[in-house]
């Protein structure tokens, strides 16, 4: 791949073995899942730990400090639902937006394990005023958001990746998986909300883009990928449910029934990490629901929700919420 290429279009066929993850797969792989304290993270480190992998979980919040997010969950949780699910998991505080932290993190995978495979960057926690114009807020507090975003959003996976890819490449065959919102077809074309976050979601997925060129030298292969309507615990608070009533949500909120819980992001990240042909998406973006139709993984109610087709064909046009032949 020249540095001026584009990448080459992948063969979205599903490839052999390409049932879902089972056992120990990935037995042997280390993973670094950076910002794993809840949400995504937290269901890529769970759904690689049930593949057999052993993952270092990173955060700021751990069980005696907690980050400006000011939420409960830690990263010894994950740790200790990585263990549970079948691997091996390794809670370290880390703030990605410290080097000398993050040096000293890939210096201690590098000492324990001797190589890293995986690695994860699924680094956020930037306050958004959504539904304000850029001439709405005021200047100050639209530049403060606009640094602690970026910040937070793209300079914790520029640094991280600075640290760990010097890892990653001494082993052929790595993953980088750039965790984003927004598939590169649906952010060229629909607004997200915010000047703000628009900016930082799609810098995440350039970062995917630029990182594939450089990697592809070395055997290794950078995605972007996303979600779909994410059940993280902070957006089931939000809905005032949890994951075992989520569906009560969609009497207010209708659209939520294409919803996701964050196993299925887990499960496609834990698919690419198996995959002997990953190198097919190298530079792409992706999203969970287009990879369950490639690998065959489901949700954990057995569903394959498609929710970026849906957003396009449903919900973005006005129609009634129906998620039949979306899910």
């Amino acid at each position: 791949m020249g540095p001026s290429s584009p990448p080459e279009a992948p063969d979205s066929s599903p490839v052999p073995n390409s049932a879902p993850l089972t056992g120990s797969d990935l037995a042997g792989r280390v993973a670094l899942v950076a910002g794993g304290t809840r949400g995504a993270g937290r269901g890529i480190a769970v759904q690689l730990g049930a593949a057999g992998a052993t993952v270092y979980v990173t955060g700021r919040t751990s069980g005696s400090e907690r980050s400006e997010m000011d939420r409960p969950e830690t990263i010894e949780e994950t740790a200790a639902l990585v263990d549970a699910a079948g691997g091996r998991g390794i809670a370290v505080q880390v703030d990605h937006l410290v080097p000398d932290q993050v040096s000293a993190l890939v210096a201690r995978i590098s000492g324990e394990q001797g190589a890293l495979h995986i690695l994860v960057n699924d680094i956020w926690g930037a306050e958004i005023e959504w539904n304000k114009s850029v001439w709405e807020s005021s200047l100050d507090t639209g530049l403060h958001t606009l640094r602690h975003t970026l910040r937070l959003a793209v300079d914790t996976h520029a640094i991280t990746s600075h640290f760990a890819l010097q890892l990653l490449i001494e082993t052929p065959g790595g993953l980088v998986v750039e965790m984003t919102d927004g598939t590169d077809e649906y952010n060229a074309d629909n607004y997200r909300v915010s000047f703000f976050y628009d900016l930082a979601k799609a810098a995440v997925n350039r970062m995917a883009f630029a990182l594939a060129h450089e990697l592809a030298p070395h055997g290794a292969t950078a995605v972007a990928l996303t979600p779909g309507w994410l059940r993280s615990e902070a957006m089931l608070q939000a809905h005032g449910v949890t994951e075992a009533t989520w569906r009560d949500a969609i009497a207010h909120a209708p659209h939520f029934a294409i919803s996701e819980s964050p196993a299925y992001v887990g499960r496609a990240v834990a698919a690419l990490a198996r995959d002997p042909e990953v190198a097919r998406w190298n530079g792409q973006s992706l999203s969970s629901g287009q990879l369950a139709q490639v690998y065959g993984f489901t949700d954990t109610d057995g569903s394959r929700p498609d929710a970026w087709r849906y957003l396009t064909e449903v919900q973005d046009r006005g129609l009634p919420a129906d998620v039949t032949g979306y899910r």
